[in-house]
């Protein structure tokens, strides 16, 4: 089956929740404030696209491509993003939720997060080399086995995470961050 292409086009309040939208293709296409929660976007390809104010909660991306995408203050909670397509991979999120998604295993080098929510979200065994955590909230994400190396934590908040299990070769982190580096050694730091 071809997938059906749409190009440079822009879509609004489109409400496309719990639609089948698979096999398509949408090529420098920009999303608004559109609706794609519990949607099935299974095999669809999302290139050099923008998604603002849109809702992915609970959309499945099995062998989604998402590649050089953009999300701008959209809601993407319980998002399996390690079942999207790893070819060309590439995506940016700035003032997002997605808490409760998985980066399991994901290889999204140079990735930058900015003024976003991150709760628990799984970056298990993923590679987030070189990429940033800017003034987001990292409260119980788990880092496990996880490539950090160059990766920026300076403003993030809330993270906690064992570096002797992660790679983490020049990482940044502020000073007030220290105590998420150190929680499984069960000591109190006070900062003056």
């Amino acid at each position: 089956m071809v997938a059906q292409i749409q190009e440079n086009t822009t879509f609004e309040t489109q409400d496309y929740s719990e639609q089948e939208l698979f096999d398509k293709e949408y090529i420098k296409c920009v999303f608004t404030n559109c609706n794609f929660s519990n949607s099935n976007l299974r095999s669809s390809d999302f290139i050099d696209c923008t998604f603002k104010g849109c809702n992915f909660s609970l959309a499945r991306l099995d062998n989604t491509g998402l590649k050089n995408v953009h999300f701008i203050a959209c809601k993407l909670i319980g998002i399996n993003f390690s079942a999207c397509s790893n070819f060309l991979f590439s995506v940016s999120f700035r003032d997002c939720h997605l808490d409760y998604s998985s980066f399991f295993q994901k290889k999204m080098k140079k990735t930058v997060f900015t003024e976003c929510s991150l709760k628990e979200v799984d970056f298990e065994e993923a590679d987030i080399s070189a990429a940033s955590f800017n003034n987001c909230d990292l409260y119980n994400a788990r880092f496990i086995r996880a490539v950090l190396e160059k990766t920026d934590f300076r403003t993030a908040t809330n993270y906690t995470f064992d570096p002797e299990i992660n790679k983490m070769k020049g990482a940044k982190f502020a000073y007030s961050g220290i105590s998420g580096l150190l929680a499984k050694y069960n000591i109190d730091i006070e900062f003056e």
